[in-house]
């Protein structure tokens, strides 16, 4: 948890105290960002661009204690901003591609890098929705008034997202019963 001091500092716009929850903040939210986002100079920017927001906007934060919730919604809302510039999340569900399954070394665990792996093998608005839902727990009215989309179109790109993930999921699993 960020100490309430650096955060004042932060405000009075101490370099010091910047840094120090930059590096504090940055590995965390930085995995924020790679959840939704694909390229690294996408996710390097929208981080940048979040801790611009974050430091220049920190006297509207209205509790110290939820600063970190602040922050994190802060970056969510940098990515979907990348996002909306190249996706259409209104797209017919019957065009998006079949995934294909790459050929990866059996797994004990889905561990995090395991899952981002694979959330980065669905398409990029069943993907932004996922996290949204699943991992965010933002609700679907949430979500479709963030993207702009019906609640409909939200509900359904969860539904594919969750059956592409089923897919992958199982088939490393029987990749993995076969070795």
């Amino acid at each position: 948890m960020i100490q309430e001091q650096l955060i004042a500092d932060c405000r009075k716009m101490h370099r010091t105290a910047q840094r120090q929850v930059y590096e504090l903040m940055a590995p965390r939210l930085y995995r924020t960002c790679k959840r939704y986002l694909k390229k690294e100079e996408e996710i390097e920017e929208a981080l940048a661009d979040a801790f611009f927001t974050i430091f220049t906007k920190i006297n509207q934060l209205k509790e110290d204690k939820a600063f970190e919730a602040w922050a994190r919604r802060i970056v969510v809302n940098q990515c979907l901003l990348t996002i909306r510039r190249s996706v259409n999340f209104n797209m017919y569900l019957d065009d998006v591609k079949s995934v294909s399954i790459p050929s990866v070394a059996p797994i004990d665990a889905l561990a995090e890098e395991d899952l981002l792996n694979l959330l980065n093998r669905i398409p990029e608005g069943c993907r932004t929705i996922f996290n949204l839902f699943v991992i965010e727990g933002y609700g679907h009215k949430e979500i479709a008034a963030m993207l702009s989309i019906s609640e409909g179109t939200s509900k359904s790109q969860l539904n594919v997202a969750k059956t592409k993930l089923k897919e992958l999921v199982n088939h490393l699993y029987c990749q993995k019963k076969a070795e």
